[in-house]
């Protein structure tokens, strides 16, 4: 007999179990629907509806619970439903008649509220500490090669010349936007559902500050129909997590252009390779593939539990059983996918050289050849007509713009002078771009010690938290 089918004549047909049942992935979350219970039992028990002898009886039930499925010793049935249920059930099977006062005052709909919330504030930090950890791994690697000169793409057509230092800390920056989105969601997921029971609330007078305390709870909902049937901080937090995953798959796909024979800007370790299972040469980008494949599938988990919600009447509904595997399977491929980056990253080995032929010549300092002009009076318009034409005629003769002559360059416009012929070096280009947040070594400088700072802010959050 199930524990809520008084009212029922026949039992539930095997199919309907296993179709209906939730056991096979919610039972992830029994340290917090035990922690969840026992904060209930003494919430009882300063309510004078349990006494402080069965309250007693009841947390040392629960710690038993608890002990056993640490150790792997507890039985699972699918006909549970739910791991509220096999906790309950185990429960009452322990402590006969008593175990059933454990669900006075609340209900199945805000005890899995509860405990997705106690889930998710969990993981949310662990992700936030995973996002720091690449971050510092970023910072490392930008450090580390502070002279390293590369070509910048727009439209993957090569641009100007920057620092690949740069390059990496604009990942940090898009990371540090992530732990933002994050750290919000965080807020509004910190909120106390228990008390709200089905939908109604309860008639027993629970004290849910108490609770929210006990559990470590900023605040208390304020409406028990919003409160069971709310997952808007589900959906937050799969939106996050899905720009977390794109800016990982951005720095994949580079990782993967890179590391190919045409560019051939990095090599990947072996450690965080893969081979080809005909071709004995291969060295493939695997995990950068795989990263990049992943975020398909935490974005489609996203778009998952949006299209459940969208027809939803108040309160619960039982299609809310479908937001679990979406979050643990977002949370579990993105924490894999932080960790597995961090590794590749701070293992793949920088070839300079190449980067700085790829970015020296191809007219990357074209720019500043029309800068040059501007500062010279001539409208930036007009300047740009002009070195467009000094390019043309570049091409048809075979040229780099560090080829031409003094003579050369005044056949466009007088205004050059001899220390134009300095303009095409490939590093002078690079410095000259001080304004904040730009290339030069020394705004990067800057970048990485602004850095530094913002993750010591972040490490104090977290121990807040």
């Amino acid at each position: 007999m199930k524990l809520w089918g008084g009212r029922f004549k026949k039992s539930t047909d095997k199919l309907v179990e296993e179709f209906t049942t939730s056991l096979l992935f919610d039972k992830r979350l029994y340290r917090e629907d035990i922690a969840g219970s026992i904060a209930h039992v003494k919430a009882l028990a300063r309510a004078g509806i349990i006494e402080s002898k069965e309250a007693d009886a009841l947390i040392a039930g629960l710690s038993e619970i608890y002990r056993q499925i640490e150790s792997g010793k507890f039985s699972f049935d699918v006909g549970d439903e739910d791991i509220h249920m096999a906790i309950e059930r185990a429960l009452i099977d322990k402590l006969g008649p008593l175990g059933g006062k454990l669900h006075t005052a609340r209900s199945r709909n805000d005890q899995v509220a509860l405990d997705l919330r106690l889930y998710l504030k969990q993981s949310i930090t662990s992700l936030i500490k995973s996002i720091m950890a690449f971050q510092n791994v970023l910072i490392e690697k930008a450090e580390k090669h502070l002279d390293v000169i590369m070509p910048g793409y727009t439209h993957l057509q090569v641009a100007q010349p920057i620092l690949f230092a740069h390059h990496l800390m604009a990942y940090f920056f898009m990371l540090l936007r992530d732990l933002d989105r994050l750290k919000d969601c965080y807020r509004r997921t910190d909120v106390l559902v228990l008390g709200s029971a089905a939908l109604a609330g309860t008639s027993f007078e629970i004290d849910r500050q108490f609770l929210a305390k006990e559990l470590g709870f900023s605040t208390v909902s304020q409406n028990s129909m919003d409160a069971v049937s709310d997952r808007d901080f589900v959906v937050e937090f799969l939106a996050a997590s899905s720009l977390v995953a794109t800016h990982l798959s951005r720095l994949a796909e580079e990782i993967i252009i890179w590391s190919s024979q045409e560019f051939s800007f990095i090599e990947l370790d072996d450690a965080f390779s893969t081979g080809s299972s005909i071709m004995p040469q291969k060295k493939n980008p695997d995990v950068a593939e795989l990263v990049r494949g992943k975020s398909g599938r935490i974005f489609g988990n996203l778009i998952a539990m949006l299209v459940v919600l969208k027809g939803l009447p108040l309160a619960y509904n039982r299609d809310l059983q479908e937001d679990k595997e979406a979050l643990f399977d977002t949370f579990d491929n993105l924490q894999l996918s932080l960790e597995t980056m961090k590794g590749l990253i701070s293992t793949m080995k920088i070839k300079a050289q190449n980067m700085f032929l790829a970015a020296d010549g191809n007219f990357i300092a074209a720019t500043d050849y029309a800068d040059y002009l501007v500062g010279r009076g001539v409208p930036f318009r007009a300047a740009h007509e002009i070195v467009g034409e000094i390019v043309k005629y570049c091409n048809q003769e075979n040229k780099q713009l560090s080829h031409l002559s003094l003579e050369e360059l005044r056949n466009f416009s007088q205004l050059f002078e001899e220390d134009a012929l300095k303009l095409a070096d490939t590093r002078t280009v690079v410095e000259r771009r001080l304004s904040f947040g730009g290339t030069a070594s020394k705004s990067v400088k800057r970048q990485l010690r602004e850095a530094k700072l913002i993750l010591n802010k972040e490490q104090k959050w977290l121990a807040e938290a």
